[in-house]
């Protein structure tokens, strides 16, 4: 199923990232795959690697959502749009800020949209993607040299290799509910946190809490029941390991780029938790 389209590579920076990781998580994927799902789309690393000829991506982020569709679907217009944007701070805030007038967010188009989203990652601090509690991206101005605001050719590349993709706005489950025998599963939710002041991000508008962690949880052992294949990563501690059982999960070290300070950039323990439909 891999290997047969365009290859691109994620266009979007992304807090948990799996590049770094891909040769590791494909070690415990099967060999043969029907159709791709991943929920939780990210950067999307995983199915940029694998290009796989049948998949649907899927997130809860509409503006993520909104993003990759128009990757897909117009990407010499989101390039122009993107030529228009540049690298300021106080430019970068007037961006930032226009989803606090709901008019004026809603008098954008989808290709206006997603160059927003572009332009902000690329020149937010360290990529990161972080909403308040009303919707409203805050993440701080970010300081580069030189960011690269129109990456014209990983878009081109990227569009390419969503041309036969599914992109949804749906809940896990939604798309968990679609998977057949067959098919495969990647999950990457936000990570349970591991201390009081690492779960800085909420990933949309509602954050991803413990109960979210358990429904999730319980997805995967309905997948295993009906001998779905899937993995899900997350962090390597005591809750996530007893939300899993009795899958058999793996422990793995990853470097996170998010903290201010060169101490907290050190590997990190995170888990791979599978099951392998027989």
């Amino acid at each position: 199923m891999t290997g047969n389209i365009a290859v691109g590579k994620p266009f979007l920076k992304w807090v948990g990232g799996k590049r770094q990781l891909v040769p590791i998580i494909k070690r415990y994927m099967p060999t043969q795959i029907r159709h791709y799902y991943e929920p939780f789309m990210g950067g999307a690393a995983l199915f940029f690697d694998l290009a796989p000829t049948s998949a649907t991506l899927s997130d809860v982020n509409d503006e993520l959502v909104n993003c990759y569709q128009t990757v897909r679907d117009a990407p010499k217009q989101l390039i122009d749009a993107l030529r228009t944007h540049y690298y300021d701070k106080d430019y970068y805030y007037h961006m930032r800020n226009l989803d606090r007038d709901r008019d004026a967010f809603a008098a954008l188009s989808c290709v206006e949209r997603a160059a927003r989203l572009l332009f902000l990652n690329r020149t937010g601090f360290n990529g990161m993607y972080r909403v308040n509690s009303k919707g409203q991206f805050n993440v701080p101005f970010g300081r580069y040299s030189n960011p690269n605001i129109v990456n014209e050719e990983g878009i081109l590349a990227a569009s390419e290799a969503l041309q036969h993709v599914t992109i949804q706005h749906s809940p896990f489950e939604l798309m968990a509910a679609q998977a057949v025998p067959g098919d495969f599963i990647y999950f990457d939710p936000p990570y349970v946190p591991l201390s009081d002041t690492s779960y800085f991000t909420s990933y949309a508008q509602d954050d991803f809490g413990y109960a979210d962690q358990v429904r999730l949880a319980e997805t995967c052992r309905q997948l295993a029941e009906k001998n779905i294949s899937f993995i899900a990563s997350n962090s390597y501690c005591d809750a996530v390991k007893e939300l899993y059982q009795p899958f058999e999960f793996a422990e793995i070290k990853a470097r996170r780029s998010i903290n201010a300070s060169g101490n907290g950039r050190q590997p990190v323990s995170e888990i791979l938790i599978w099951h392998k439909a027989q």
